[in-house]
């Protein structure tokens, strides 16, 4: 169809809206005469009422018709790093991301759109056609912060001049959709998953429910009964170091049967995933260090900055509206009784029985334990400290603590 400024003029056009505005004609009538759709015509009368007088339709282009070669050198040049990315089989990448190749080129100043790096990528072959998937009915499910977080991992080589790969473990508020924690482990350990824990308890409180994976961090479960052997333990028949944790604070677990089922944080995953990964190819980097930078960057983007397509709010802003308006599970983080220290919560858990000569042994270490008796059963929790490698050992009995002392991280096998 032919612009609407080639077809009226501009005296022609303001006959049709002024009546419009006296009521002699219908929207309907003077859409089906311009040949034009609902919001076009409400586009036209909000500029016909704010000036009668002054109303055109004269057609102004508020950009450069043509992009400068220079700027045509930089799209073609971030297309092909782009391609080289896509086709690297190391990476945990299979499509393009025209929006970050977009928001690389604004922070050098060059402004273009989305549509037209995608013009440009057809004619360079650095495209791929996205894949039908089947609709998903996206919607919060809880009324409050705090009600759920969701909580995962995820290995990958989150740069391709890295020597190994790291776990990104990330916790998201299910209400506001906020990344509540996100950090970067060399290893996907027990240890890692009760930091993470620990973290976001005491900056934003303790919540109401947890909702994980049935990884052996966060559930026992047995396998299926075979010709060779029986079972003496079911599934959910012992606890975990972390669910003994989330037990003590109080806090519910509930566990997701497939990656599906977690669907709110896997997409955040993969958004990171995709951008984290992509900047660290297109910048050289290689230490967890300079990855930590990244990632800290893209979470201060996707709770401040983007908006959520579900919610259709900025996620620290309805975090915050909730927490202000008193819609929030989260309680005030306190120490559970009779433990005045979080190494006693927030650690790895152990039971021995004293000898007769009140020692117990434990990961190959003797240990003298005073303020005993002999056979008594004893708790141990262990808190490691992996910058000093020092694993510090809190011994109690009978709710009070009986000993305390450190020894060499080296030689403890406990999830570490």
């Amino acid at each position: 169809m032919a612009q609407l400024h080639k077809q009226f003029t501009d005296e022609q056009v303001q006959v049709l809206l002024r009546g419009y505005c006296q009521g002699v004609l219908a929207r309907a009538e003077i859409q089906e005469i311009l040949g034009i759709g609902k919001t076009r015509f409400f586009g036209l009368l909000k500029e016909y009422r704010r000036g009668p007088e002054a109303f055109s339709i004269a057609y102004e282009r508020h950009t450069p018709g043509k992009l400068s070669t220079s700027v045509e050198a930089e799209i073609k040049q971030e297309l092909l790093r782009e391609k080289e990315i896509v086709e690297d089989k190391r990476l945990p990448i299979s499509g393009y991301n025209y929006s970050a190749l977009r928001d690389r080129l604004e922070k050098r100043g060059i402004k273009v759109s989305v549509t037209t790096i995608i013009d440009r990528a057809k004619h360079l072959g650095c495209h791929k056609p996205r894949k039908k998937r089947k609709v998903h009915d996206r919607e919060v499910l809880t009324a409050s912060t705090g009600a759920l977080i969701q909580h995962d991992s995820s290995l990958h080589l989150w740069s391709p001049f890295a020597e190994e790969k790291w776990v990104l473990v990330t916790s998201i508020d299910d209400f506001s959709r906020m990344l509540l924690y996100a950090e970067f482990f060399p290893k996907d350990t027990t240890w890692a998953h009760i930091q993470a824990t620990q973290a976001l308890m005491q900056s934003f409180g303790i919540p109401l429910r947890y909702y994980v994976d049935s990884l052996r961090v966060f559930r026992f479960v047995q396998g299926r009964d075979s010709v060779w052997r029986k079972h003496v333990l079911e599934t959910d028949d012992v606890d975990t170091q972390w669910r003994k944790m989330m037990r003590i604070l109080g806090v519910d677990v509930t566990y997701a049967l497939s990656p599906q089922a977690k669907g709110k944080i896997e997409r955040p995953y993969r958004w990171l995933q995709d951008r984290i990964v992509r900047t660290c190819a297109l910048e050289n980097l290689s230490s967890l260090d300079q990855v930590r930078a990244v990632l800290k960057e893209e979470v201060n983007r996707y709770n401040n900055r983007q908006v959520h397509s579900t919610t259709k709010e900025i996620p620290s802003i309805r975090f915050k509206k909730a927490k202000n308006a008193g819609n929030t599970l989260f309680r005030p983080f306190s120490l559970p009784k009779p433990f005045t220290s979080v190494k006693d919560v927030f650690c790895l858990r152990e039971t021995r029985v004293v000898n007769g000569y009140r020692r117990i042994s434990l990961f190959n270490h003797t240990i003298q334990v005073p303020n005993v008796d002999p056979y008594d059963d004893v708790d141990i929790h262990l808190v490691p400290d992996t910058a000093k490698q020092v694993m510090e050992i809190r011994i109690w009995r009978n709710d009070k603590l009986a000993h305390s002392l450190a020894l060499p991280l080296q030689g403890f096998r406990v999830h570490l």
